[in-house]
């Protein structure tokens, strides 16, 4: 069996045990979370290169594996993640789909992909048949942000993700959210999901103005935002209690359904942050939630976007 066919024969052995439907939670079962985004990486180098321009040096940690990071999930009762491709692998995202067909039904990925490619809508849908349910888009750092979001290229990719039930999965800065906000108002069908609140208090303060920009988004059916990466964002120090109200107006633009919380391993377990801190404010911390909303922002809306 050939390693394509043996990646798509797991993905449809796991499609077929059946996922937990979202349309009725039950919140009386063992806790069973999702967690909405992390990244894994291995240090074998040889049959897993790094992309021209990385180094050893951009790996940090050296190693995380799918085995170190359910090492931190699992006590805290994840037994499903969202896999997103790392950068320094590019568009190779090898890796991620053989550890996603080493784990039936346990990951799901956002890969990354070359939307300058005439054929990319046919390479979405072939990493689709592998278990692959978003594209991360990310402009690189020496590009201007403008003129690369309106290219035909990413019309094409947009597009293709609204024809085949796929998500577009932003990585983007606040004052981008409008450039991202015409996007959807372009595609309406296409699922949308905000990475780590667009990275609103990563450089000061949140800010009243950033925050109105973001649920903006929420009038477009299709977009949910990710609350994530609390390591990196406001004060960025446990037990996080500052994004409480940043997430209360998300709350109430967006409800629960559409928002998902996720750990942005290995990262939030980096010396002085860990794991329990990042779903416990969920999970534990916030008296506006509903054990219902919980369930959904915990589980739900994940299995919604990515695992059905």
């Amino acid at each position: 069996m050939s390693q394509l066919s043996r990646r798509q024969f797991l993905a449809q052995a796991a499609a077929a045990t059946g996922l937990a439907s979202c349309s009725t939670l039950n919140l009386t079962s063992r806790p069973r979370y999702i967690d909405a985004h992390s990244h894994i990486w291995t240090p074998d180098r040889q049959h897993y290169p790094l992309a021209r321009g990385f180094t050893l040096e951009d790996m940090q940690p050296r190693s995380f594996t799918p085995e170190q990071l359910f090492a931190h999930c699992k006590p805290e009762g994840v037994d499903r993640v969202v896999l997103i491709q790392m950068s320094f692998y590019r568009f190779d995202n090898r890796y991620m789909l053989d550890m996603i067909a080493q784990h039936p039904g346990v990951f799901r990925g956002v890969a990354i992909v070359d939307e300058t490619r005439p054929d990319v809508a046919m390479r979405m849908k072939d990493l689709a048949k592998q278990g692959v349910r978003g594209f991360r888009i990310h402009c690189d750092d020496d590009q201007p942000f403008r003129p690369w979001i309106a290219s035909k290229g990413m019309a094409r990719l947009w597009q293709a993700a609204g024809d085949e039930g796929l998500a577009v999965c932003p990585l983007i800065d606040p004052e981008d959210l409008p450039l991202i906000d015409d996007l959807c108002e372009r595609f309406p069908q296409t699922r949308v999901v905000i990475d780590h609140f667009a990275r609103i208090g990563r450089d000061g303060p949140v800010t009243e103005g950033q925050i109105n920009q973001l649920c903006r988004l929420a009038r477009h059916k299709n977009t949910h935002v990710k609350t994530s990466a609390f390591y990196a964002l406001g004060k960025k120090k446990a037990p996080y209690l500052d994004m409480g109200p940043m997430i209360q107006r998300l709350h109430a633009a967006f409800g629960p359904q559409r928002l998902m919380w996720a750990s942005d391993c290995p990262f939030q377990v980096d010396p002085g942050y860990n794991y329990h801190d990042s779903i416990a404010l969920i999970r534990d911390r916030l008296d506006f939630l509903t054990s219902e909303d919980k369930a959904w922002m915990l589980r739900g809306t994940a299995e919604k976007v990515f695992f059905s």
